[in-house]
């Protein structure tokens, strides 16, 4: 499973490279944005998707995932995008039966949608319900996509992905490729209208997190180099991610050259956001300024490409310790909630505990409030 796989391939370069490092000092917080007040569990979000993940009503759809993106479609549906998702039946004790490569019966894809609407949650998968197969296929059997930020243009859903590559025999051998962005129209999720390359050529990965501001749509990327990880900005007239791309510079500037994309910050996770509340901007991630941390951070700003100052604790996850840990904490800003909807995802250090409890490997959602 190789998203499982990159999380603990990020967290072991992060433990090899990130030793006793002073710890920064916040800055002051924006005067633009809002301070943060208070937060808690989402228990509507959280009730919705352990209740479905458990649910043996149909065998071939959802019992967990990460990734956690989600955009609200014209017609008031939810589309929330997963990467690697466990599909399949749940046993009485909580766990899941084996894979199918292993003799059991559990589908395993590395990225699917769920839609939701009215309280009710679909799985959407691409080939057949006897035989899915993920929404973004891959082109043979030695890559794969990972999802990334999701918006929509003209009707038409973009969700971004990364693709990955294997190298070589071992278990390791394999590496980030290419950032593309597949096309989806609203009525036929299970496969692409069409997929096109975005910028690839600086090891950025986007998009961690997408924003509509004005005339622009920005795009906000990560240079992961396990520890530390910085973050990119760019930038793209109108809504959709196929017009002409500008990079953030180190002196303020943009740039259509991909080469001259700045790092903005150290400290954010390979999945973050950028959400406009009031007058400013906040950026929540887990922070990556820690080994394992279990803490959710916010930065505020006036502007959407920062400086990002303020360090705030949003939340500390409880399942963090042990074999448990938790990353890529971002915003919904179009989920309802009682203040900013935030999801974060679940992990474990040790595989056959996502067969022993299908309830790890699953999102978790808060509600963060600003004021």
């Amino acid at each position: 499973m190789a998203r499982l796989r990159a999380a603990l391939l990020s967290l072991v370069l992060a433990l090899s490279t990130l030793t006793a490092l002073p710890q920064p000092v916040a800055a002051a917080a924006s005067d633009c944005a809002p301070a943060f007040q208070s937060s808690s569990v989402n228990q509507r979000l959280t009730t919705l998707f352990t209740t479905y993940g458990d649910d043996n009503s149909r065998l071939d759809d959802w019992t967990g995932a990460d990734g956690t993106y989600s955009v609200r479609l014209p017609n008031g549906r939810e589309l929330w995008v997963f990467s690697d998702t466990f599909l399949g039946q749940v046993n009485p004790d909580g766990s899941r039966p084996p894979v199918v490569e292993e003799g059991g019966t559990t589908v395993f894809l590395n990225n699917s949608f769920a839609v939701e609407r009215d309280g009710r949650l679909r799985t959407i998968t691409g080939g057949t319900s006897q035989a899915p197969k993920a929404v973004m296929p891959p082109r043979d059997q030695n890559h794969w996509y990972w999802a990334g930020d999701v918006t929509l243009a003209g009707g038409i859903v973009e969700v971004t992905y990364q693709e990955y590559e294997r190298f070589g025999p071992g278990a390791w051998d394999w590496r980030w490729h290419r950032n593309v962005v597949a096309r989806f129209p609203q009525g036929r999720l299970d496969r692409p209208l069409s997929v096109h390359d975005l910028p690839s050529g600086n090891g950025v990965a986007w998009a961690s997190g997408i924003l509509k501001d004005g005339p622009h749509t920005y795009v906000y990327g990560v240079e992961d180099h396990g520890s530390p990880k910085y973050m990119h900005v760019a930038r793209v007239k109108g809504d959709s991610l196929l017009g002409a791309w500008e990079f953030l510079t180190a002196d303020g500037t943009w740039s259509a050259d991909e080469a001259d994309s700045a790092r903005v910050m150290d400290g954010v996770a390979n999945e973050y956001s950028v959400t406009k509340i009031g007058d400013g901007y906040v950026l929540i991630t887990h922070d990556t300024t820690e080994v394992l941390s279990a803490r959710i951070v916010a930065y505020s700003s006036c502007s959407p490409t920062g400086p990002f100052t303020g360090k705030q604790l949003l939340y500390t996850t409880p399942e963090t310790g042990g074999n448990i840990f938790t990353y890529n904490a971002h915003a919904h800003p179009a989920v309802d909630g009682d203040g900013l909807v935030v999801s974060y995802n679940v992990n474990s250090f040790v595989n056959t505990d996502h067969y022993r409890d299908v309830s790890i490997y699953r999102p978790r959602f808060i509600d963060v409030r600003f004021g």
